[in-house]
């Protein structure tokens, strides 16, 4: 009776396990959180709220590591959302940061390549999907986008940012 009990059990479990996603930081494991979005002030703005998005930049990533467009303008106190559209079948990703803070994050992913990492200044994208990041960007300067997936970001898959004063 011990031994049926056990394989009922397994046969619950197994199905179980294989629902799961995976571990893994750029599987298909598609990101979504359920939790509020934790707003923390960066030197390139801070998360946004959808109600205030003022337009959508749609930027196509695709394998030959390319980011289009790669030049962005935006004013001081600006809502963008960002469309980060994956045109490829490789997993790619978008990250807004400074240059100095890109480069750190892409030396980190090369060597810990499986490392999950969410921010509300990042989108996780899988061959053929979309994933916005929706950000105010309430400092003036000049920042980068870029994927850091290992190895995308030193292909050249970056582009630049610059939030001008509201004058």
């Amino acid at each position: 009776m011990r031994t049926t009990h056990l394989n009922r059990r397994q046969l619950v479990a197994v199905p179980l396990a294989l629902a799961l996603p995976g571990a893994f930081a750029h599987g298909e494991k598609t990101h979504a959180t359920a939790a509020p979005v934790v707003k923390e002030q960066k030197p390139w703005g801070i998360a946004g709220e959808p109600g205030a998005v003022t337009r959508t930049v749609e930027i196509r990533m695709t394998d030959d590591m390319k980011l289009t467009p790669n030049r962005l303008e935006v004013r001081e106190g600006e809502t963008l959302r960002l469309r980060a559209v994956n045109k490829g079948r490789l997993m790619h990703e978008i990250v807004i940061g400074t240059a100095a803070e890109l480069q750190s994050h892409a030396e980190m992913m090369k060597k810990h390549p499986g490392m999950e990492h969410e921010e509300p200044y990042m989108a996780h994208v899988p061959p053929g999907k979309t994933g916005d990041v929706i950000w105010t960007f309430n400092r003036p300067g000049d920042f980068e986008f870029a994927c850091l997936i290992a190895g995308h970001f030193d292909a050249g898959m970056r582009g630049t940012l610059r939030v001008t004063p509201r004058n």
